[in-house]
């Protein structure tokens, strides 16, 4: 028998649980504030579909929780999954063409992001020790795993261009 009390879980995971909730609904009040021109459309949604590109190139080269991954956008920057998830906030805080929708954008990303890549670095180091130091201070070398849609959609990047699919066409509706 031991005696010890139950771990209390972290702030960071207690805010992780609630990143999917809060991110409807924000996205919720992001849609009821915009006010998108054809041009803000032009602009933020070009910028969206970058950063979705970004994201669909990434996790088509991620094996998630297998390795430390080295090819395609991961030889350039740790985190393309979660660059690419900027650029569509950029891009649609654009399109909605409303300050407090930046505001709103720029807050929500700004502390999920923040704690979803500490936990995940955490994580990393936990499960691959050495090999997350050496690609993390650039002395792993880059992989050469070619892209893969069946390894994206693996990776469940589907969601996200359905996501903007529709956010898009919503803009292009309160536009009209």
């Amino acid at each position: 028998m031991t005696d010890t009390a139950p771990a209390t879980p972290s702030p960071r995971a207690g805010l992780a649980r609630w990143r999917v909730p809060l991110g409807f609904a924000s996205a919720a009040l992001v849609l009821w504030l915009a006010r998108p021109t054809p041009r803000s459309l032009e602009l933020g949604l070009s910028i969206a579909l970058l950063g979705q590109a970004l994201r669909i190139w990434a996790a088509g080269h991620l094996e998630k929780s297998r390795e430390v991954t080295s090819s395609g956008p991961y030889r350039f920057t740790r985190h393309p999954l979660y660059l690419g998830s900027s650029l569509m906030g950029l891009g649609l805080a654009l399109a909605a063409n409303h300050w407090a929708v930046g505001l709103l954008i720029a807050a929500y990303l700004g502390v999920t992001l923040w704690l979803a890549i500490r936990t995940e670095e955490a994580y990393l180091r936990a499960s691959f020790g050495d090999a997350y130091d050496r690609y993390a201070g650039g002395a792993l070398p880059a992989g050469t795993r070619r892209f893969s849609l069946e390894r994206a959609i693996r990776n469940k990047e589907y969601r996200a261009p359905l996501g903007l699919l529709l956010i898009s066409l919503f803009l292009l509706w309160r536009a009209g």
